[in-house]
């Protein structure tokens, strides 16, 4: 495997990630933010974090499969979310626990952030997701 992940001791817990990804591959696989818009670029959930969350993962697994990888192979994850506010925190959790299994996401997931911004480049965007992999 090429991905590593490790909470050292002393960090904080519980949380439902890894703080640190150790990636010994060689390839380097970068996906742009994904969002919650289908094939054709149309919006999909214009009101539900969750379901955007959900929508803006599985777009990101395609991107990674298309360079042979997958979740296994994340390093970091991270989302960026419009007017972020903590009583928020559980419609992204739903959203990421709605697509963990399908998708492949360990549990604890690799390091990951979460940025609260302003606004995306459309207003119905609630949340970008990218991710970072790393392959043999």
């Amino acid at each position: 495997m090429t991905v590593d992940l490790r909470t050292p001791p002393g960090m904080l817990q519980p949380v439902p990630y890894h703080h640190v990804a150790v990636g010994t591959g060689t390839r380097h696989v970068h996906v742009a933010g994904q969002v919650a818009r289908d094939a054709e670029g149309r919006p999909v959930a214009a009101d539900d974090l969750a379901v955007q969350v959900a929508q803006a993962l599985r777009s990101t697994a395609r991107g990674l499969a298309g360079a042979g990888a997958g979740f296994a192979d994340v390093v970091r994850l991270r989302f960026f979310a419009v007017r972020w506010h903590p009583d928020k925190y559980g419609d992204l959790l739903a959203g990421i626990e709605r697509v963990a299994e399908e998708l492949g996401i360990p549990q604890p997931w690799p390091p990951v952030s979460l940025l609260g911004i302003d606004s995306l480049f459309e207003p119905d965007v609630l949340v970008e997701v990218e991710a970072y992999a790393v392959l043999d």
